[in-house]
């Protein structure tokens, strides 16, 4: 057996995502319950959905007693992307993994993940894709049971505090690829003005925030896809 197809080779793949999950997820465990989310209830995200953008989302949405219908359209617009990436990595799998290793591995196939698996030389078995979807999954579920039980008992200042840790990763996240990118700087700036007009303009501050936050991200990029399209070859990552 090839040392790429192992179990205990997809385990050691995984701790470093893993650790990066931990103060990750504690920072959501910290926003979750900061908007009236209990702990069991902010594990229980976690547990059943492994998406920080689309958790972050969510939370503000439940929290302000937001639709179903808001929540399920956020969600397709925000985790669109994990569809794109399964169907790239299902290009390498190999002859084990069966239809519902698929559906079990593409449950955490995170951006980190599918990073991993995709730079394996050659094809990846399913006893490595299991192995490096599980010490993320636990990391990720660990770290928000950890962040939502410290903030049963920190004072408020610090849970209001740590509660914009999470933001504050995104930003880190966008602004280097920003700085470096003029159509992405773009497409922020975008989104963050007509963010500002839902939020102080009277007639748009009625529209439910789930919503705002859908039609600020779909509006942002369709201006920049028709402004600064992809070319052939360019990394758009």
């Amino acid at each position: 057996m090839r040392e790429e197809n192992t179990f205990v080779k997809g385990i050691k793949d995984g701790l470093p995502i893993c650790f990066g999950y931990l103060s990750v997820a504690f920072a959501f465990g910290i926003f979750a319950l900061s908007h009236g989310l209990t702990v069991l209830e902010a594990v229980l995200m976690s547990m059943t959905n492994v998406t920080s953008a689309g958790q972050l989302a969510a939370v503000p949405i439940i929290a302000t007693g937001g639709t179903l219908i808001e929540l399920a359209v956020a969600q397709l617009v925000i985790n669109l992307r994990y569809a794109l990436m399964s169907v790239s990595l299902s290009q390498k799998l190999g002859g084990s993994v069966r239809l519902l290793d698929r559906f079990l591995i593409s449950f955490v196939n995170t951006d980190e993940v599918f990073a991993v698996a995709s730079s394996q030389e050659g094809s990846v078995g399913r006893r490595y894709l299991y192995g490096l979807i599980l010490t993320p999954f636990l990391g990720w579920s660990a770290g928000t049971l950890l962040g939502a039980a410290a903030g049963e008992f920190l004072p408020e200042i610090v849970i209001s505090a740590l509660g914009i840790a999470i933001y504050g990763m995104f930003i880190a996240i966008v602004l280097p690829k920003a700085k470096g990118h003029r159509p992405t700087a773009c497409c922020v700036l975008i989104a963050v003005a007509l963010s500002c007009a839902f939020t102080y303009i009277p007639g748009l501050k009625s529209v439910p925030s789930g919503f705002s936050v859908i039609i600020c991200a779909v509006v942002a990029a369709a201006i920049m896809a028709i402004l600064a399209p992809v070319g052939e070859g360019e990394d758009h990552a």
